[in-house]
């Protein structure tokens, strides 16, 4: 089932806002200019809303995209794409997570590197 948005996780040195407009504007259509409110970076992709957050959790930025129009069907495909574009590590939620799920679903995650793919325990809370 496709998810409904998608929202990735990319370490926070490897990679930043400008290069992955240059990813998003291939992937989806040419990005708009980043605008800054706060600490929140947004812009359009094509006809799709990006929200770019530095240092979301620790040393990680936040990319979603408010859309299930992408060419992704959910977060890991994205972050699959992500690492293959950019080159960095990138991590992502296993599926749609809920608050039924409970605290101990919500730290699984995919990790997503040179190293290859692994479900790890990410405490972002």
């Amino acid at each position: 089932m496709r998810q409904p948005d998608i929202e990735i996780y990319l370490k926070d040195s490897d990679a930043d806002h400008k290069q992955i407009a240059s990813w998003l504007s291939e992937a989806l259509g040419t990005c708009s200019e980043w605008q800054q409110k706060g600490q929140t970076w947004k812009c359009m992709a094509g006809n799709i809303p990006v929200t770019w957050v530095p240092k979301a959790v620790g040393k990680w930025n936040s990319l979603f995209l408010e859309s299930n129009q992408t060419p992704w069907q959910d977060d890991i495909a994205c972050a699959r794409a992500a690492h293959e574009a950019l080159q960095v590590e990138v991590r992502c939620a296993p599926g749609t997570w809920t608050e039924e799920e409970g605290e101990e679903d919500a730290d699984r995650w995919i990790r997503i590197s040179d190293d290859g793919e692994e479900e790890i325990t990410w405490r972002t809370h």
